[in-house]
């Protein structure tokens, strides 16, 4: 027998936040689902971080160009890129349409499709099948080819909420950066085992991002 949907509501483009760093807190508690014919995988995203304008370690931060371009797109397009020549890293845009920002999915809690993610990463735990990005978008089958993807669609690979649901929200510093580290730019939900990172960063006092 097949287990029933989650009732998951797709998130129009004007529940989005029009500011980076909001959107990245919003986001997390929300869900990101993608449908294949095959069935539908999704998780709850439980980690995100910003890169808000003037971030020099955001991919806009020098201007537009052809691998960029979605990330200048309206807010709530995918921004799909190839990082280390290993593993690729699903950002949303997250600005109106010609400024260029974005916020990146850092790991989610599957919850639907989870044989398929299985599948697509055998062997793995649940709870390391999506966290870190890298991880997600294996686990997803999210590559180069939804790049500019409209994730307000409610249709293929989108982002939607839970009506009932309010999940806390902590902020710590970014991770994997060679600068700009200090900044507290990375929001997650306490508590969740599905966060990724070394433990002791989830353990500082909350922030106001600077």
């Amino acid at each position: 027998m097949t287990s029933p949907l989650l009732p998951i509501i797709p998130l129009r483009r004007d529940d989005l936040p029009v500011d980076t760093i909001e959107l990245a807190r919003y986001m997390v508690g929300k869900y990101l689902v993608h449908e294949l014919p095959e069935g539908r995988m999704s998780g709850r995203i439980v980690e995100t971080e910003a890169y808000p304008l003037g971030d020099s370690t955001s991919h806009a931060f020098l201007g537009r160009r052809p691998y960029n371009g979605s990330m200048f797109l309206a807010r709530g397009h995918a921004y799909v890129r190839l990082t280390y020549g290993v593993s690729y890293m699903l950002n949303m845009s997250s600005e109106e349409e010609g400024t260029g920002a974005g916020i990146l999915f850092r790991a989610l809690e599957p919850l639907e499709g989870l044989a398929a993610m299985h599948a697509r990463r055998p062997g793995v735990s649940l709870r390391d099948l999506a966290r870190g990005p890298g991880r997600l978008t294996s686990a997803l089958g999210i590559g180069q080819a939804f790049d500019g993807r409209d994730l307000c669609t409610g249709r293929g690979l989108w982002v939607g909420r839970i009506e009932t649901e309010d999940v806390p929200v902590a902020v710590t510093k970014r991770i994997g950066l060679s600068r700009e580290m200090h900044r507290l730019l990375r929001f997650y939900e306490p508590g969740s085992p599905f966060v990724s990172g070394p433990r002791k960063l989830l353990t500082q006092p909350s922030a106001q991002p600077a």
